[in-house]
């Protein structure tokens, strides 16, 4: 078969000129023939490209979701050690048995949820991909995901990409005073329909920092329960809590331990994003249904990282205090510097994301001035837009990641200042 941008050899057997051969309109009008409708729908991740400007324009990344410091000591050690072990070959495709047992163990002692690791459990190449293969596994073409937003740039995608239509709900900001995000009953209730197949919660939430309380989650709760509609929960940050915040899996509720599908990984708890190592829980038909989809996806996550990560999960308690401990610091250190320059900020409860609001700066869109903060000032941020499916919702808002060094924070700060001139 020749590609379409190799055709010197049909030339060359035809004598035939390039141009005369494939016209561009021709070219572009096959080449969408060739893909599938649901790419039309969706972008690039817009986080993933915002780092590519700021390694262009030398910016200080707070844009991505990763840590700029070291993963734990002694979970690296676990890795090399399995490496040099020789566990280099393929993990069972649902997840070695020492990282199930391990998650198991964790949901029970954190959350109260028995969980059996040989039936339901499916460790998956990150919750991204926890997520897909969950969609993939459990909806129809026809059906409806109703997604909370602003939402993780994923969620949409993911849900178009299996087949269903998302429905989107709003999680309206904190007023200037203060307060939570948060939405309204009347219109999540009316999101569910005949139709809906599954809600998505995410909590604590990205972007908004959002933790969801019992209140809420029994709503939620409760219209699963009327509408026979399954939860899947990302609870990837669950870890990160600041200000008596409680984190609560849905799973643990009443009524929900057989319809909800709870997703996690080691990315942000433990500093390794680049690992790729996460897991969905389920009751076991569901489970099942996504070790299917999983083992053709990416057959399994890379073993010598999933002994590392057993060892992760059985890190003490005082790990996971420090942890947020270190994090609130972080927030508490960049939060101040961004209302200096002229950001109001939506505080976080959870995660190590802080959404603000650029209206006090003369520009038209959350992306212009996300191009001038990146090229100019030598700062990276999300455009608030990419968390919406309306981008006009989300065009006076940013996101700034804090999971950096704070010499990286007080890098950022020191160029903020130079936004005041702006305002």
């Amino acid at each position: 078969m020749v590609s379409l941008t190799d055709v010197s050899p049909l030339r060359a057997r035809r004598n035939i000129p390039c141009a005369s051969l494939f016209p561009m309109t021709q070219v572009f009008a096959r080449s969408k023939h060739f893909l599938s409708d649901k790419v039309e729908h969706f972008t690039e991740s817009v986080i993933r490209e915002m780092t590519r400007q700021a390694m262009q324009y030398n910016a200080v990344n707070l844009a991505q979701g990763f840590p700029d410091f070291s993963a734990p000591a002694e979970i690296k050690r676990a890795a090399q050690e399995a490496i040099e072990s020789d566990v280099n070959q393929y993990a069972i495709t649902w997840g070695a048995k020492s990282l199930r047992t391990a998650i198991a163990k964790q949901m029970q002692d954190r959350q109260g949820i028995e969980v059996d690791p040989e039936k339901e459990v499916v460790v998956c190449c990150g919750s991204t991909e926890a997520m897909i293969a969950t969609l993939l596994a459990v909806c129809n073409a026809g059906d409806e995901v109703v997604v909370f937003e602003p939402f993780y740039e994923n969620y949409g995608p993911d849900a178009i990409l299996s087949g269903a239509k998302p429905r989107y709900v709003s999680l309206r900001p904190p007023q200037p005073s203060g307060g939570e995000w948060t939405f309204d009953e009347q219109e999540l209730r009316h999101a569910f329909q005949r139709h809906t197949k599954a809600i998505i919660v995410n909590t604590p939430n990205n972007p908004t920092g959002k933790v969801f309380n019992r209140k809420e989650l029994e709503l939620i709760r409760d219209l699963c329960v009327e509408y026979n509609v399954l939860a899947i929960t990302d609870e990837i940050y669950e870890h990160i809590l600041y200000d008596g915040s409680e984190h609560i899996s849905l799973a643990r509720l009443d009524g929900m331990r057989d319809r909800t599908i709870t997703i996690n990984g080691l990315s942000k708890s433990y500093s390794v994003t680049g690992w790729r190592v996460g897991w969905a829980v389920a009751p076991p038909a569901i489970t099942n249904a996504i070790r299917k989809v999983h083992d053709f996806l990416t057959v399994g996550a890379p073993a010598p990282l999933q002994e590392a990560g057993a060892a992760a999960l059985n890190l003490p308690a005082n790990y996971y205090r420090e942890l947020a401990e270190r994090y609130r610091t972080r927030r508490d250190h960049l939060i101040p510097a961004l209302e200096k320059a002229g950001f109001r900020c939506y505080r976080p409860r959870g995660a190590y994301y802080v959404m603000t609001d650029i209206s006090a700066f003369a520009f038209a869109s959350d992306v212009e001035f996300a191009a001038y903060l990146v090229k100019e000032i030598g700062i990276a941020c999300v455009p608030g837009s990419s968390f919406y499916k309306h981008p006009k919702d989300g065009a006076q808002q940013v996101r700034f990641a804090f999971c950096k060094k704070p010499e990286t924070l007080d890098e950022a700060a020191r160029r903020l200042q130079k936004l005041k001139t702006h305002l």
